[in-house]
C-alpha cells in the first residue's frame, strides 16, 4: 500500500476507544501512529504495520 507521513489509515482491529482511524506521525523502521479519536500514540514495527493495515483513507496532500 502507498502511505506516507501524515496519511490517515484504517487498521484491521479498532482501538479500545472505538475507532480504527489513525494518522501516521513518524516513519522509519518503526511507525508511530496517533489515534484520531482519543489522541493516544503507539509505535509498531513496519512489518507488523503492513500486516495490520487495511486501507489508506487520506493522504497529506488531500488535507490541504
Amino acid at each position: 500500500m502507498n502511505y506516507k507521513l501524515g496519511s490517515i489509515v484504517i487498521m484491521k482491529k479498532p482501538h479500545p476507544c472505538g475507532t480504527n482511524l489513525w494518522e501516521i506521525t513518524r516513519m522509519g523502521v518503526d511507525i508511530k501512529l496517533k489515534c484520531i479519536n482519543c489522541g493516544r500514540t503507539i509505535m509498531i514495527d513496519k512489518l507488523e504495520f503492513d500486516r495490520k493495515l487495511k486501507k489508506v483513507v487520506e493522504d497529506e496532500k488531500e488535507k490541504l
